[in-house]
């Protein structure tokens, strides 16, 4: 006698119809709005940092009691105001460039608060932004002994200084213009420039990726944050 198939086909059918309801809450869900998506332009990236760091430093700022105005304040206001942003004391973040230059900066602040929060390792934001933001004065620095460099500002130096006049203390704005563009120092300085810049975007990888990083994270926590909430009204602070 064959087999009956009818118990398999009831056990089939909670199955079956988990199945259909597992994909049905699918669909439900896939209808729901995502998180905020990062901007592509970098320059409202920009712009989304820089109202989030905002956000972010007036919460470190009413946290400590401070609250930014733009009413005028007494200098003993503005002296709690200045310390509470930057900091106080020694400066313990400290970065010397290639140049020579050395930037400093408080970590104590909340201006430094913010952009732990933010990035999420001031020290290393710090440190890579200060060498980021000065990579071109690197390049510049690179070139400024380049032989071709030097006969181009010479060039230029007779054009603004001619021999038998008088050496300006401060060329003319429009004649040094002139001058730049007639003698080639305007191109020279260019392409030195930009040869020189793949030079030291390349010595300086690492912190470059690192900057990218920190920065790609920002993004994502920024768009996260929450609305501020609005002041009580008659309030002119900001």
């Amino acid at each position: 006698m064959p087999l009956s198939t009818a118990p398999l086909a009831r056990r089939a059918l909670p199955a079956t119809a988990a199945l259909v309801l597992l994909t049905g809450c699918a669909s439900v869900g896939s209808d729901l709005p995502g998180p905020p998506a990062v901007p592509e332009a970098r320059a409202a990236q920009d712009a989304l940092l820089r109202t989030a760091e905002r956000r972010l430093v007036d919460d470190c700022l009413t946290g400590r009691g401070i609250r930014a105005t733009a009413e005028p304040r007494a200098p003993v206001e503005d002296r709690a105001l200045q310390a509470a942003l930057f900091g106080t004391g020694p400066r313990e973040l400290s970065v010397t460039l290639a140049t020579g230059a050395t930037v400093t900066a408080h970590s104590d602040g909340c201006l430094a608060a913010a952009r732990d929060r933010l990035y999420g390792d001031q020290r290393s934001w710090f440190r890579v932004q200060v060498v980021v933001d000065n990579l071109r004065a690197e390049a510049q620095a690179r070139y400024r002994d380049h032989p071709a460099h030097r006969a181009a500002l010479a060039r230029w130096t007779t054009c603004v200084a001619p021999p038998g006049r008088p050496r300006p203390e401060h060329p003319d704005p429009e004649e040094s213009a002139r001058c730049a563009r007639r003698t080639g120092l305007d191109e020279t300085r260019a392409r030195l420039e930009r040869a020189e810049l793949t030079e030291v975007r390349a010595l300086h990888h690492e912190e470059l990726t690192t900057y990218r990083q920190l920065r790609d994270r920002a993004l994502r926590r920024a768009v996260l944050l929450p609305a501020p909430t609005p002041p009580p009204k008659g309030d002119a602070s900001s």
